[in-house]
């Protein structure tokens, strides 16, 4: 019998259908997958898969039309928008292939801005963010804005903002998707380090090879629906 103890995020017999006025297009079909607490898990598909579609349901980004979400054992399936937004603050960091930063703020105020939503006082999230900084090896960064740092580098920033709540989940959309070989394993070697210290990581991607070499669990999907499950032993 599974152990619901460590079920961090389960979707059960998940659609998602747009209404396009005379057309509707199903994204995704009776999906369900689970996320257990310290795993790395991959959504993996080609374009059109509906693996973004399934990455913005796991991360409380959008509601399903059909199935339920639970997270921490809590169905959030119709919850309303602000409820949904305060849930991801505190359970989800996001890393986005697009590195998502706000480029008038300096990479430290970056990390800080999450913080500020969820009501932590000015001392403790410059504390923090520099902390972050330092654990992605950009401390001596800290005052530079985004147009200032290579694509390497805004992805750490990412990296080290989606830790700034102490989230229970990391989802990562195509992390390495706008960086070089070499950057990528760098900021693949930074994802497979937080999951070691018992971070759970979600990571959506197009590309077998990353999905097979660091994910525990890998969900491949397909024209909307779950085409196979596979696993592999942990080292």
């Amino acid at each position: 019998m599974a152990d619901k103890k460590k079920e961090l995020i389960v979707l059960e017999n998940i659609s998602k259908i747009y209404d396009m006025g005379e057309t509707k297009v199903v994204a995704v079909d009776g999906l369900s997958l689970k996320v257990n607490k310290g795993q790395f898990v991959a959504i993996m598909g080609p374009s059109g898969s509906g693996k973004s579609t399934s990455m913005n349901m796991v991360g409380s980004l959008d509601v399903p039309t059909k199935g339920r979400i639970l997270l921490g054992g809590k169905d959030i399936s119709h919850l309303s928008e602000s409820e949904l937004a305060q849930l991801r603050g505190k359970k989800i960091g996001f890393i986005f292939q697009s590195f998502n930063l706000i480029p008038n703020l300096t990479a430290k105020e970056n990390i800080m801005l999450p913080m500020m939503f969820q009501g932590i006082s000015a001392e403790k999230r410059i504390a923090r963010a520099e902390e972050l900084l330092e654990m992605v090896d950009l401390k001596d960064r800290m005052d530079h804005y985004p147009n200032q740092l290579s694509g390497g580098q805004q992805q750490r920033v990412a990296i080290a903002r989606s830790l700034s709540n102490d989230p229970d989940v990391i989802l990562a959309d195509e992390p390495t998707g706008n960086l070089d070989t070499k950057t990528g394993e760098i900021v693949m070697s930074f994802l497979d380090k937080l999951n070691k210290q018992g971070k759970t990581i979600v990571m959506v991607t197009h590309d077998p090879d990353l999905a097979k070499e660091h994910a525990d669990v890998v969900y491949w999907l397909r024209d909307g629906k779950l085409e196979k499950v596979t696993k592999k032993r942990r080292k």
